[in-house]
């Protein structure tokens, strides 16, 4: 993490977070990537929750399999969803921010999806809705 993830961080990135920190939103990370690497990296962020794939562990041994729904694609809004029900929080106002097409059930299920150094999928998506499109680097 710090030797290799830290150094990549952007300021930019840094910013749009304090903002929203700043404005009082609750600040969470939903992403395919798993929740060890990705776990350091939020608590780094000082976002205030993270939803990652997790692995699979039986008998303190991983399996190789993932562990409930991957949160990847439509499994990210399955998994979303979930989180709400388990906590106070509503998608009234939300934000999510994306560079993926992968993530456009997402995008499409929040009041304001934005375009981040996007692909060209999500960029087309993002011009032909109208959404907000910006860049971190």
């Amino acid at each position: 993490m710090t030797e290799k993830v830290a150094t990549m961080m952007l300021p930019k990135a840094a910013a749009l977070l304090q903002k929203h920190k700043d404005q009082g939103d609750y600040t969470l990370i939903i992403t395919a990537t798993n929740r060890f690497v990705t776990g350091p990296i939020a608590a780094k962020l000082g976002v205030d929750e993270i939803i990652a794939t997790d692995p699979e562990m039986i008998d303190g041994r991983y399996t190789g399999k993932v562990a409930g729904t991957p949160c990847f694609q439509a499994g990210k809004v399955t998994r979303l969803n979930s989180w709400l029900k388990d906590n106070p929080y509503s998608l009234e106002g939300s934000y999510f921010y994306s560079d993926s097409n992968n993530d456009l059930p997402l995008l499409k299920l929040v009041d304001h999806p934005v375009a981040v150094d996007a692909d060209e999928t999500l960029t087309a998506t993002a011009k032909a809705n109208n959404w907000e499109i910006i860049s971190l680097r």
